[in-house]
């Protein structure tokens, strides 16, 4: 059993929670997620289940979609909700204001962002998060990032809030966004409720919540939900000789033989085989099922 599954993370569980409670159920021992959501946060989670997990740089790699909310006026040390609040300041509700700066993230193209304290990007071999937790603090270098699109959808002005949604690269960190938005407003901001809603081919539609993936399993339709990985990389298929497979399977390059395209999947008559790159002289794997 190998692909992609595309799982509903409710709120309370971590990353690691699930692909925990995944290979718990299903007995397969590899099995990885494709992009790190907070406990607090829900929302598209795609796992990777048997060799397929050779391709989470693939699918976490993929632009994500977030819909969020920005409370005003309150900042804290983790740059959401949950966090302990550092600072309040008075809110000038201005909605054209908020507006202005909203939409300037979306005309910006690439911008130079800081990841909070609170995230598990490692500096010196170390989570920042556990750094935090003990106390300390660093000089946290800028990354950059790029805004695709951003709009807000509600004001909420009795909240001293708005939600907007976010289509961004890989590694934009939604409550590092809604910490500079309010940085621009003079007033300071932390991220509320954060649902995914799409990671690159993964939409919110059709993510099964664990319960509905148990369900599944014990039903033997599990199959039924798990996505090969040859239709989330639709590159071309090529069919090998029985003497190509020999080289393939021992991991050597294979001739061109006119394919033209960047990278194909090389397959048998009955399988997958892997992905291969096209480097001008020959077809080379890149990821080897």
């Amino acid at each position: 059993m190998t692909g992609v599954l595309n799982v509903y993370k409710e709120k309370g569980y971590t990353s690691h929670d699930v692909v925990a409670i995944i290979r718990r159920e299903t007995k397969i021992k590899r099995i990885g997620h494709t992009g790190t959501l907070d406990p607090d946060a829900t929302g598209v989670l795609p796992i990777c289940i048997g060799p397929a997990t050779k391709f989470a740089q693939y699918i976490t790699s993929a632009d994500k979609t977030y819909i969020t909310e920005v409370i005003l006026g309150i900042e804290t040390n983790t740059c959401d909700i949950s966090g302990e609040v550092i600072a309040k300041k008075d809110v000038n509700f201005d909605k054209n204001a908020i507006s202005h700066v909203v939409n300037s993230f979306a005309t910006r193209g690439e911008y130079m962002q800081v990841p909070p304290m609170f995230s598990a990007i490692k500096i010196g071999g170390k989570k920042l998060y556990e750094l935090a937790r003990k106390g300390e603090t660093l000089d946290i270098p800028a990354r950059p990032v790029s805004i695709r699109s951003i709009k807000i959808l509600d004001f909420l002005p009795q909240k001293y809030a708005f939600t907007i949604e976010v289509e961004c690269s890989k590694g934009t960190y939604i409550r590092s966004l809604a910490a500079d938005i309010g940085r621009e407003l003079g007033c300071g901001a932390t991220m509320g409720e954060l649902e995914r809603t799409q990671s690159g081919k993964f939409v919110l539609s059709t993510a099964k919540k664990l319960d509905e993936i148990k369900i599944a399993l014990q039903n033997g339709l599990l199959r039924e939900l798990i996505i090969p990985v040859d239709e989330l990389l639709p590159y071309p298929k090529i069919y090998v000789s029985e003497q190509e497979l020999k080289l393939a399977i021992n991991g050597n390059p294979l001739p061109i033989n006119n394919h033209l395209h960047t990278k194909v999947w090389v397959c048998s008559s009955q399988k997958l085989i892997g992905l291969y790159a096209n480097d001008g002289k020959k077809l080379r794997p890149e990821v080897m099922l």
